[in-house]
């Protein structure tokens, strides 16, 4: 699949300082101390592609790239992967709705999800590769489950042969990410692509590995497994391992992903005798009209509308980093008129010019602890304000160490002045 054309990163002198992440699995903020020195691996889980971005993704996909920007200031080389999930049932379900091949459908809103991480100035993915892609792999790892006897056999009335499912029962790997009780999986297991209560299941937190063959789905052939197609958590497992390889530093995802997405594909990790990340970093969830934007309830703010009605990208980067990547928030049309605002600022201080390396230093201390754009914004607005101030809040022309705050929001946040 191809990804997006990157925008030009030019990193500052390298701090030497590591990046601390809220750590979801250890439930604190910690150093990320890579598994290879030198480099850092990162994967985010990509789209299902069946309609266009909007802020809760962009959240998810901003988050991600700052993360890979507070790496490259630490002075580590970055690599990082993206899957998307092109075989799934809500794809499959609006491809028939609307009379369109799945392929076209994936392919149609792909291309719009590429467009706008552009725009966005986001840090293109070395590895960008959809499930339709990897199938080969997917199905040589399910083989491999079924092999050590990990898989078994459920029998599906609308299908030829059965489904076959993951058994979780053997390693006690369900929960290791998100720590949470039964109870509070079974809260959200359904809604979120789970079948707790399907006849015939060793566990009821067990995941699809492999669907049998329906009419009218794409399927492929898995020998001794029958034909059908691969389980939402397993693609994952796959594209990590073919791309940036097992283990790797850092899983990220919306705060939804932890489970069962994250706990579970880490179950199949483990379940093939591999750790799956080294620590997992969410984002929170981003509401509309009083409810998390969701496909499901049709509040969703698009980012290529937003950008087509004149919104420059560069607005929509500040409305995100005025929300702390964690937390949960809702978007307003006043949160877009105060990035504008500041926009504006940033942009008449950069013309009058200036050497600020404390304001630069401010910047890079508040991306490394845990992605603070909260903190990193005050420091700006701190900035903009001076303009040609005199006396202890002037700008310093002869201090040593960066100083150039436009340059250094490019590195840091992927904001351009530049327009």
């Amino acid at each position: 699949m191809h990804s997006w054309t990157s925008p030009a990163l030019d990193p500052l002198p390298a701090s030497g300082l590591p990046l601390r992440l809220f750590d979801t699995r250890a439930g604190r903020v910690a150093p990320i101390l890579p598994l290879t020195p030198g480099s850092a691996r990162l994967y985010v889980c990509g789209i299902t592609p069946y309609d266009s971005t909007h802020l809760g993704h962009a959240a998810t996909y901003h988050a991600a790239d700052l993360m890979r920007r507070a790496m490259h200031d630490t002075g580590l080389e970055v690599e990082m992967a993206q899957n998307i999930t092109d075989v799934d049932d809500p794809l499959l379900e609006r491809a028939d709705r609307d009379g369109v091949d799945w392929r076209d459908l994936a392919a149609s809103q792909v291309e719009l999800f590429t467009q706008d991480m552009e725009s966005l100035r986001i840090i293109a993915p070395e590895t960008y590769r959809s499930v339709s892609e990897a199938m080969d792999q997917i199905i040589a790892v399910v083989r491999t489950l079924h092999e050590r006897g990990r898989a078994y056999p459920v029998a599906a009335s609308d299908a030829a042969g059965p489904d076959w499912y993951l058994d979780l029962s053997q390693d006690g790997a369900l929960g290791d990410v998100s720590g949470w009780t039964e109870a509070q999986m079974l809260e959200v297991f359904a809604e979120r692509g789970g079948d707790p209560d399907r006849e015939g299941k060793r566990g009821r937190f067990d995941p699809l590995l492999w669907s049998a063959e329906r009419e009218g789905e794409p399927a492929w052939d898995a020998a001794e497994l029958g034909r059908g197609r691969p389980g939402w958590h397993v693609e994952c497992v796959c594209i990590a391992e073919e791309s940036i390889g097992l283990p790797f530093d850092i899983q990220a995802g919306g705060s939804d992903l932890v489970f069962p997405h994250h706990d579970l594909s880490a179950a199949h990790s483990v379940a093939l005798g591999r750790p799956f990340a080294a620590a997992y970093a969410h984002s929170g969830m981003v509401g509309h009209e009083g409810e998390k934007m969701s496909k499901s309830l049709g509040n969703l703010v698009f980012v290529h509308r937003l950008v087509h009605e004149g919104v420059d990208p560069m607005v929509i980067r500040l409305v995100l980093m005025a929300h702390h990547y964690r937390s949960d928030w809702e978007w307003t049309a006043q949160e877009l008129e105060q990035a504008r605002a500041r926009i504006e600022r940033y942009r008449a201080a950069a013309r009058r010019g200036g050497r600020f390396p404390t304001t630069v230093e401010e910047m890079r201390a508040a991306l490394r602890d845990d992605l603070d754009t909260v903190r990193a914004l005050e420091a700006l607005d701190a900035w903009a304000e001076v303009g040609t101030a005199t006396g202890p809040d002037a700008p310093d022309e002869a201090a040593s160490g960066p100083g150039d705050v436009p340059a250094a929001l490019d590195a840091l946040f992927g904001i351009t002045l530049q327009g």
